[in-house]
């Protein structure tokens, strides 16, 4: 009899299994296909529309402009990799359907906080975004650290939507205006001190969502996510801030406190950085690298390019959903090996000078920042850093012969930089319509000590000082640490 019940009992165990597979299978077919099935929509809309973009609205509450179908283009785009990726690699997972239908709404809840003109189902679509996210952070519920996680991620996500809720609250109840469209006209009327608090709100809400320092401890808390979850997150969700700052630019202009802005996201850039360097674990690495961005993505609103910041937000979805997709290989071939020195030869300088001072030459030209003295320089200067980094790691490349190290340079950032303004000028198109979104700043004294700062920043981590320095090594190492609860504390416990 007991032989006789273990055999149905396996029976039937099988039988569920694969009623589970079935069931899997073809949620993900539904889902993914839905996603591809929006992306291609949107696409070809945004193709055939580009130049003569129409408005549709429905009463007070939904609006679709260019600007919404860019984000939805966007979003659709990178919910249909993820989800075509976790296809394979999230096969036999417990709770792949569960995570097929959270990363759904995650898209939808995006496309509607996008198209929403009311300011109450904007915070409701901010809200349940946060709701979905946390969920697919903590998606394995039998794991101990993921439900921490969730529980952690959750409560930041819920202060965020506080932040946000006192800030539009306060605008609307001042200025009897209920929509996003009626906030950007009346905010010239209202009291200043009123409109420094409400975009205080709105800047603590973006910071919070974003993982700007210091509310960035949830993102790094938030690995126990599958990896397709991480691409996702890092790829979308931590974008938010761009797509709310951008929404409120009015509000952040008649408030000054775009400086404010400028200076959170600089050291915000300039500390990732740092504690980048200090990871030994590859997602713990992109964390870091994923708050840096958002940090440079907050410094370009700071200087009042937010459409500039909108570009930024879409290029960094694809580099890091890539990396995400790709950690596994990485992993599989990481080998130790010795750190770099960083060492450069007086000709090899110059080469770096040279090429650096043509890609942001090349960058003005084609985008028009830094053409005058505005707060566009600093774009046009971080370009110059960028372009020169990546010329060094090319003339050190001992492999390549001297002709190799004149012309790849100049491809690569050639390609690069025209890409960029291609989609800078596309992007600036498309916002045409949201008032103030690219309004350079005028040089301050503020903007300048602070690029200085950023500047010395820069080549103290480059040349490795950090690591001379005990207290700040350990500062830094604690710094970057994930909430302990959501490590190694239920290592055996499953419910």
């Amino acid at each position: 009899m007991t032989l006789e019940n273990n055999y149905y009992l396996k029976a039937s165990q099988r039988e569920t299994g694969t009623s589970d597979d079935l069931k899997n299978s073809a949620v993900s077919t539904v889902v993914t296909s839905l996603f591809w099935l929006l992306f291609v929509s949107n696409f070809m809309y945004l193709i055939f529309n580009f130049t003569d973009m129409p408005q549709w609205t429905l009463g007070n509450v939904l609006r679709i402009n260019g600007f919404t179908i860019l984000i939805w283009t966007t979003v659709t785009f990178f919910s249909a990799v993820v989800s075509s990726y976790a296809s394979n690699y999230l096969k036999g997972f417990r709770f792949y359907s569960r995570f097929m239908m959270l990363s759904l709404g995650f898209t939808l809840s995006v496309m509607l906080l996008v198209m929403s003109n009311h300011i109450m189902l904007l915070l409701f679509s901010w809200l349940i975004m946060g709701f979905f996210m946390s969920r697919l952070i903590g998606v394995d519920t039998t794991w101990g650290e993921a439900r921490e996680a969730s529980k952690f991620t959750q409560k930041y996500f819920f202060t965020g939507t506080l932040f946000l809720s006192a800030g539009l609250l306060v605008l609307a109840l001042n200025s009897g205006a209920y929509t996003v469209s009626g906030l950007s006209s009346a905010v010239s009327s209202l009291n200043p001190y009123l409109l420094m608090f409400s975009a205080l709100c709105i800047i603590a809400a973006a910071i919070v969502q974003s993982a700007i320092y210091p509310f960035h401890r949830w993102l790094l808390s938030a690995m126990t996510a599958p990896t397709p979850a991480s691409a996702l997150m890092h790829a979308g969700f931590v974008n938010g801030a761009g797509i709310l700052l951008a929404m409120f630019a009015t509000l952040l202009f008649a408030s000054d406190t775009l400086n404010i802005l400028f200076i959170i996201g600089g050291f915000t850039a300039i500390i990732a950085q740092f504690t980048k360097l200090l990871q030994v674990n590859v997602k713990q690495k992109l964390g870091c690298s994923t708050i840096a961005q958002m940090g440079f993505m907050i410094m370009q609103c700071g200087l009042g390019f937010f459409n500039a910041a909108v570009v930024h937000l879409i290029l960094h979805g694809f580099y890091k959903a890539y990396l995400f997709l790709s950690s596994g290989e990485e992993i599989a071939q990481t080998r130790p090996e010795k750190p770099i020195q960083l060492k450069i030869k007086p000709l090899q300088a110059l080469v770096v000078l040279i090429f650096g001072g043509l890609g942001a030459y090349l960058f003005a030209y084609l985008t028009g920042k830094g053409l005058q003295w505005n707060s566009g320089v600093f774009l046009t200067l971080i370009v110059a850093i960028t372009v020169g980094q990546a010329t060094y790691n090319i003339v050190k490349e001992q492999s390549l012969s001297i002709w190799q190290k004149i012309v790849v340079p100049s491809v690569l950032f050639t390609t690069g930089i025209g890409i960029y303004a291609l989609m800078y000028n596309g992007v600036t198109i498309l916002m045409s319509d949201m008032p103030m979104v690219a309004q350079p700043m005028p040089l301050s004294w503020v903007q300048i000590i602070f690029g200085i700062i950023f500047l010395i920043g820069f080549f103290i981590m480059k040349l490795g000082v950090y690591k001379k320095i005990p207290w700040l090594y350990v500062k830094l190492m604690n710094l970057s640490q994930p909430n302990n609860k959501t490590v190694l504390m239920y290592k055996s416990q499953t419910i």
